[in-house]
């Protein structure tokens, strides 16, 4: 039997064929070595004209780079601008700003055309007094973007009835509601809108307290629709989340507007008026006599003077504002208008744009118990606590005024962008 054969050696690799692979990767990473190099001598040759742009910009400069620069810089400017206008007074600047930029490009309400204008329906009884705010809201959702022909791009319904038509017709408050309870019940039988929520996207408003009176007897109304209000007291059937308190404005004003005065301003605080009710009785019979607080027992006499009354808001830091017959007192806006800071005495006082202005920033807020401890309370406040608030209340005076045509801002853009809010929880 024959031996097995070793396996045959194999042939080793030729030296020529190692010398060329080893050859082929030294020549690679010789080349790669070099470009490396020449890439970052060549950034560091253009690191100090380049320094502050990342990425390096091409060799070739498009002309529109520094005009597009100069553009960004202006918007964020502007941006800056803006967010300064929506700061100190609002309780959410930015979600205000964004939401009313929306209310303005969206909002749509639709006014119910029935109704003889020449009655109590459609048109404003007058545009001046105290409850004058009725009458321009009224005027003015006519003359705004915000209204529509179409009820169904609408968000929501105007009911177009006024109280302050009837007052001035003599009318009595039981024939008021019947009077209400009637055109609603008509416009329930004659539109479907109303049926879809029950009436909860509908909405009036009503400035004179005789609104509040005529329509308490009509719960459908009241618990159901929106109530723009200038008598917004929880006391009175007021529901902060659903209803709006309408500011009770007295246009026109006797005297320009006030602010940026402070050195004018040396008497502590200013109150006169009706003694028509318990806060007000109280607020005479314990400061009439004080040195430091210009507390009047009654309405200051024509006979004084010429608008002794307004020039005195000019003269004070801090106005007293009390409820009267109802909450609400022509007397705070007064007060925003002459630069005067108001300083509420109430217990169920719902301020307007309460949702929307941090009133702590611009104004004192007391309850009627603090009527007795008021000079000190507001002597407390320091210095540099008054130039602040006083501040504030200048850069509010632009929402307590009514226009016509309205303006960007003013009290009846404030009033829609409440009900806008409270459109939005509104669902069918």
């Amino acid at each position: 039997m024959s031996a097995a054969k070793p396996p045959a050696a194999q042939s080793p690799m030729p030296f020529t064929a190692i010398s060329t692979k080893q050859g082929l990767i030294l020549i690679l990473s010789t080349l790669t070595l070099l470009t490396l190099t020449y890439v970052s001598f060549s950034s560091l040759g253009s690191t100090t004209q380049y320094r502050y742009s990342y990425p390096p910009p091409t060799t070739t400069i498009p002309t529109t780079t520094s005009s597009s620069f100069k553009e960004d810089v202006d918007l964020e400017e502007g941006a800056n601008r803006e967010s300064d206008k929506f700061s100190d007074v609002y309780h959410t600047p930015d979600v205000f700003r964004l939401n009313y930029a929306e209310m303005e490009k969206r909002f749509k309400v639709y006014i119910y055309p029935d109704g003889d204008p020449k009655t109590f329906y459609q048109t404003p009884r007058k545009l001046t007094g105290k409850y004058a705010s009725e009458g321009y809201f009224f005027q003015n959702i006519r003359e705004s973007r915000f209204r529509t022909e179409d009820p169904d791009q609408a968000h929501l319904f105007f009911i177009p009835i006024s109280c302050h038509k009837m007052r001035g017709k003599g009318t009595s408050y039981e024939n008021m509601t019947i009077i209400v309870q009637n055109y609603v019940d008509g416009l329930i039988s004659k539109y479907p809108y109303w049926n879809r929520t029950l009436g909860a996207d509908h909405f009036f408003v009503t400035c004179h307290d005789v609104g509040v009176r005529a329509t308490e007897g009509l719960p459908l109304l009241v618990k159901n629709s929106i109530r723009a209000v200038c008598s917004p007291s929880y006391d009175v059937g007021f529901i902060p989340h659903k209803d709006i308190a309408l500011p009770q404005v007295l246009q026109p004003f006797a005297l320009p507007r006030g602010g940026n005065d402070i050195e004018n301003r040396t008497t502590l605080g200013f109150w006169a008026g009706h003694r028509n009710s318990r806060i007000r009785v109280i607020l005479a019979r314990t400061w009439e006599n004080d040195t430091e607080l210009d507390i009047s027992n009654n309405r200051i006499n024509r006979a004084t003077g010429h608008l002794v009354y307004q020039k005195r808001f000019y003269r004070t830091k801090f106005c007293i504002c009390p409820g009267g017959s109802q909450v609400n007192s022509a007397r705070i806006a007064d007060s925003i208008h002459y630069g005067c800071i108001p300083v509420i005495l109430s217990n169920y006082y719902d301020l307007p744009f309460n949702d929307i202005l941090d009133w702590s920033k611009f104004s004192v807020v007391l309850k009627e118990k603090d009527v007795y401890d008021l000079k000190q309370i507001l002597k407390d406040i320091f210095d540099e606590q008054f130039v602040t608030l006083h501040n504030n209340l200048v850069k509010v005076q632009k929402h307590f005024q009514w226009n016509t045509p309205p303006i960007p801002y003013d009290a009846f853009h404030m009033v829609m962008y409440d009900l806008w809010l409270r459109h939005s929880v509104i669902k069918y």
